[in-house]
């Protein structure tokens, strides 16, 4: 895997007027940290930034970040976007080590056709979008996904059915669910009519047949009258 390389200027002016002046340039403002490493803010340029994150890696890529002449091993830690263009507002470098294991949400993907769910038009709904992970730096994989293919209506796919890379390892509750498959509210409704409707049925078909034994019993006592 080639080493990515990212260049930061330093000594950025702080606060919101000076971010959007940046911004308007092309660039970023950022900051670095680690747990040796003080925070130091700097100002990176969006097309490398970008460049930098469209690797198979994604937002997980190892990124060396070079702040004049003093290179870190770091990855994102957290990138903020506008809520509404989506546009990249700040970014956060972590300092990391190479041999050393580190936290990172990692994107769960669902993979297949729930063939069975589809067929009595249900829907597979995601809980769980992104797991957190501890791996070495170069481990973190890309993603993790999770085979939907052979869910039925009513089941549920947790942490402890995901198969994690060599090396990675999570703390999170192996029964935290991450997807399940369920009927829609249209199918459920339809079905609580349908219950309601054979309900109604039952009560009519109850209350003629006693209609019926009533008027059997009143002839029989009438003729019983003649005699």
């Amino acid at each position: 895997m080639a080493e990515i390389v990212l260049q930061a200027l330093p000594g950025r002016s702080t606060g919101s007027a000076a971010s959007r002046r940046l911004r308007a340039q092309g660039k970023i403002p950022a900051v670095v940290y680690g747990s040796d490493t003080p925070a130091q803010a700097l100002t990176v340029d969006w097309r490398e930034l970008r460049q930098a994150l469209t690797t198979d890696k994604g937002l997980n890529a190892v990124i060396t970040l070079s702040v004049n002449g003093d290179q870190h091993m770091t990855i994102v830690k957290d990138l903020q976007r506008h809520p509404v263009r989506r546009d990249v507002l700040h970014v956060d470098f972590l300092v990391v080590e190479r041999d050393k294991p580190v936290a990172a949400d990692v994107p769960i993907i669902l993979e297949g056709e729930p063939t069975k769910v589809l067929q009595e038009r249900g829907v597979v709904e995601q809980s769980l979008h992104a797991l957190t992970i501890m791996a070495k730096p170069a481990s973190i994989p890309a993603h993790l996904t999770i085979d939907i293919t052979e869910l039925e209506i009513g089941d549920t796919l947790t942490v402890g059915d995901l198969t994690l890379p060599a090396d990675v390892t999570t703390e999170v509750d192996l029964e935290h669910p991450i997807a399940s498959a369920q009927v829609t509210r249209a199918v459920e409704a339809e079905l609580a009519e349908g219950e309601e409707e054979e309900g109604a049925e039952g009560e009519e078909g109850e209350a003629g047949e006693g209609a019926e034994g009533g008027e059997s019993q009143a002839g029989e006592s009438g003729g019983g009258g003649d005699e």
